[in-house]
């Protein structure tokens, strides 16, 4: 008789099977990809957000749509890390974009010490200021979450609050708010181990709750969840992770409880994504479609978020294009802002009724 498969052993074995299959599956024809990009009907804009800055390298922008126009937000400094990154915004209106402004810095209470500063993350809820959050700290393990709240749309900021301890608020992508005006946020640590865990607050100055982690690092490694609402109650996240596929997890409770992490189709060479519910009932997201590098960044659509289908190939040549963000904006169009080289932050703009739509079958992208 053969002789059982430990379950750690076979979760991992699951986990190489499920990255060999999306490796095998996921190129993208390079003719394929510049007819997505060049000629797709559905692309309405693409710019930078600027030309020049006062820092060499950017990351991780955010965009939020206020009742003056557009507002997006993003690390930069020397590099990454470097205690001199700080956060950045820049407004929309009237077709251009504002000079980036800085907004927040890593300095400490003490005068000396100032740490990076990393992962903004922009939003309004339907009452209350404008909400900026974003993490402070030498490094993602040991980093703490801040929030700075503006009354007048982002143009100027209240004084930096630190989150409670424990509480990291929404990592990396937006969150949701639920009918009773919670917060519900997608948020990871990393100080054990990639965890996700989900935060919740009524009054994002006031008390929060978390979750307790919803996966064991040795089994998945997971951070940054996208939150995506299906209605009654019925809310899905997709996660970055370690083992090169976007993972998931659902709650049919309004996030109160989650069912295991689990592998979907699509690939992910363990960078950030972002996820929107559309207007007409649609998702869609915004990533690298790859088990490893960043030189390709797509943009899928699904009926249901399961079953995905190809919509642009937003960028594909040698360079970075990662941590992407994406929202619906009053008009119906989708705006997505993502890194672009390091060097800046692009925007596109598409309409959701005009893109194309062909099946991701077995994680691969069609040509």
């Amino acid at each position: 008789m053969a002789r059982p498969i430990p379950r750690r052993e076979a979760l991992r074995l699951a986990a190489s099977a499920t990255a060999a299959t999306v490796a095998a599956a996921t190129l993208v024809p390079r003719h394929a990809a510049a007819a997505d990009r060049d000629h797709a009907p559905a692309e309405l804009q693409r710019r930078f957000i600027y030309e020049q800055a006062p820092f060499p390298e950017c990351h991780a922008s955010t965009i939020v749509e206020t009742r003056q126009g557009l507002l997006a937000s993003w690390f930069g400094g020397t590099a990454e890390g470097r205690d001199d990154v700080d956060i950045y915004t820049a407004r929309f209106q009237d077709g251009t974009w504002s000079a980036p402004e800085r907004v927040a810095d890593g300095r400490q209470d003490d005068g000396s010490t100032r740490h990076p500063c990393w992962n903004p993350v922009l939003f309004q809820p339907r009452q209350g200021p404008l909400l900026l959050f974003y993490k402070v700290g030498p490094r993602p393990h040991n980093w703490w979450g801040m929030l700075k709240t503006s009354d007048d749309d982002g143009r100027t900021w209240s004084a930096a609050r630190r989150l409670p301890d424990g509480i990291m608020g929404p990592v990396r992508a937006k969150p949701i708010e639920l009918e009773d005006g919670t917060l519900l946020c997608g948020s990871s640590t990393e100080h054990a181990g990639w965890q996700v865990q989900m935060e919740t607050t009524r009054n994002p100055l006031g008390d929060w709750s978390r979750s307790q982690p919803l996966n064991r690092p040795e089994e998945w490694g997971a951070i940054q969840p996208t939150v995506l609402p299906h209605g009654n109650g019925r809310i899905q996240i997709l996660c970055r992770s370690r083992q090169r596929v976007i993972l998931e997890a659902w709650s049919t409770d309004n996030g109160r409880s989650w069912s295991p992490l689990t592998a979907t189709p699509l690939p992910n060479p363990s960078s950030g994504i972002d996820a929107v519910r559309l207007k007409d009932g649609r998702f869609a997201l915004i990533y690298n479609h790859l088990p490893q590098g960043r030189d390709l960044l797509n943009l899928a659509i699904s009926d249901d978020g399961l079953h995905w289908s190809a919509a642009l190939v937003l960028e594909q040549e040698p360079g970075e294009f990662s941590y992407p963000a994406i929202i619906q904006t009053r008009d119906g169009h989708l705006h997505m802002t993502y890194t672009w080289k390091r060097r800046r932050v692009r925007h596109v703009v598409v309409d959701p009724s005009r893109l194309p739509s062909r099946p991701i079958t077995k994680g691969r992208w069609p040509s």
